[in-house]
This record gives structure tokens, C-alpha cells and sequence, in this order.
């Protein structure tokens, strides 16, 4: 499979998610369109979106809601693909969503595998694949973001890197929709910068590949060391998302319950 046509999955994945069409990612004048539930989104989604705007470089889609969409079209008009996520922007944005209850949350990058790049990695320790049987004694917090038990019935498989008995890192791969699966890693704070995180990621994203599905990663902006260990393991930025929330969702997210 190509580059190229991995890429088409993923925005036929997106148009899904956003209540929009494939195309509407490769044109170079921005899109507005009202966001509906689909039962073939991603899973972890939570639709319709109030206000959700992605882009794969060429221009800005914003899947909102019917209140909202007359601002968010003005917005991305514009600011355009590029300063539609860049942070003055961003104020003038959630300066706007105050008014309806909600704000900037979720700010994302999103990484698609090259077939060509993406290569078996040493690390020096024992790597094995593990299916749910195999991965199920390790739903613990050192491995949340590998594997997940609050949605443990998305995990599929997963490649560990073993020191002896010790799991010293963990990649799990999460069946988020039918043709993508997302890859989430850890690695003890005492096995890391050995190379074990790109060993584990490069080994699971074969592994779903030779499945079928799509692998794909994603890291905050600001996650250094995660886009590092895509980049290294085959990776490269596809495309950039960014999601509004209820104003109470993001008092929960920073601990704030009152």
C-alpha cells in the first residue's frame, strides 16, 4: 500500500468523522458543514461537534454546529489553514465560544505511516507481540497511554519490549474505527532514550499494516519526544485538528470540579 492511498483512507476517515466528503480536504478554498453523528466515526468522538476544524494542509474544514457555524465560517475565511491554529487566533476564537458555554480544548497532531520508512528497530531487548490474553495483567497507569482500561474493548495488539520479566515499554494499538487503528505508547522512566519507544511503535505498525488497517499516531504540539519517536519510527504528519469543548469538560480535564 502507498503513501498515497493510506492518505485517501485517512480523509475518508475524516470526511466521515466531520460530516463532510474526502475532497473537501484536497481543495484550496476552506469548507463549513454542519456536523452529524455517524455510527462509522472514530469511537472516541463525541458528535456532533460544537466546533471542529481540521486540516490536511491545503485548506481549513470546520465541522460545527447550526448556531455556531455562521462565526466559524467567518473565522477560518479569515485566518485561513495555518493561522486558523496558530494562538492569536485561537483567542479571537475562544473568545467567541465563551458565549455558547464552551472552549479551545483538544489541539492535535496527526501521523500516518510511509510503508517505505517504517522498518523493524532494535533496542536491545526482547520484543513480542501480545494479544489481549497477553497485554490484559498490564491495563495499569505506567502503560494508560499504550493501552486503555476504561475502553479496553478497542485494544487489539500490542508489542512490548521485555527486560527479562520486566515490560519496559509497551505500543498497543487501539481499533478506533474499521480501516485505522491508533497507536499509543510507554516506556518506563528508567528504559527511556535506549530507542525502545520508536522499537515497539515500528514493530506494532507493521504488525496492523500486514493486518490491513492503517496505523496511525498522535501527539499535542507541545509532545517533543512523542513526535520524535513517530518520525523515527516511519511516521510523518498528515494532518492538525482542533476540538471545542463544554466549558465544564475542560474545568474536569484541569481538575477544577468546582
Amino acid at each position: 500500500m502507498t503513501y498515497e492511498k493510506i492518505l485517501g483512507i485517512a480523509m475518508e476517515q475524516s470526511a466521515i468523522d466531520m460530516s463532510c466528503k474526502p475532497e473537501d480536504f484536497c481543495s484550496d478554498r476552506n469548507k463549513t458543514v454542519i456536523s452529524k453523528p455517524d455510527p462509522y466515526a472514530r469511537k472516541y468522538l463525541e458528535l456532533p461537534f460544537f466546533c471542529h476544524i481540521a486540516s490536511y494542509g491545503s485548506n481549513a474544514v470546520v465541522s460545527s454546529s447550526e448556531e455556531f457555524a455562521p462565526f466559524a465560517e467567518r473565522y477560518i475565511e479569515k485566518h485561513g489553514a495555518v493561522r486558523s491554529f496558530e494562538t492569536p487566533s485561537i483567542h479571537e476564537l475562544d473568545a467567541e465560544l465563551q458565549k455558547y458555554g464552551h472552549r479551545v480544548c483538544f489541539m492535535a497532531e496527526y501521523y500516518l505511516p510511509v510503508p517505505e520508512l517504517v522498518a523493524p528497530l532494535e533496542c536491545g531487548l526482547e520484543l513480542r507481540v501480545m494479544n489481549k490474553r497477553d497485554f490484559e495483567r498490564y491495563y495499569l497507569p505506567e502503560f494508560c497511554n499504550a493501552i486503555c482500561a476504561e475502553h479496553s474493548e478497542r485494544d487489539v495488539i500490542a508489542v512490548g519490549a521485555f527486560d527479562g520479566d520486566t515490560l519496559a515499554g509497551l505500543a498497543g494499538a487501539s481499533a478506533d474505527c474499521e480501516s485505522m487503528w491508533q497507536i499509543g505508547v510507554d516506556v518506563l522512566p528508567e528504559y527511556r532514550r535506549r530507542g525502545i519507544a520508536s522499537a515497539v511503535t515500528s514493530g506494532l505498525a507493521l504488525e496492523i499494516m500486514n493486518l490491513g488497517k492503517i496505523p496511525f499516531y498522535c501527539a499535542a504540539w507541545s509532545n517533543v519526544r512523542s513526535a520524535r519517536n513517530a518520525l523515527k519510527s516511519g511516521f510523518r504528519p498528515a494532518w492538525v485538528e482542533l476540538t471545542a469543548k463544554t466549558e465544564d469538560y475542560v474545568k474536569k480535564l484541569n481538575g477544577d470540579d468546582s
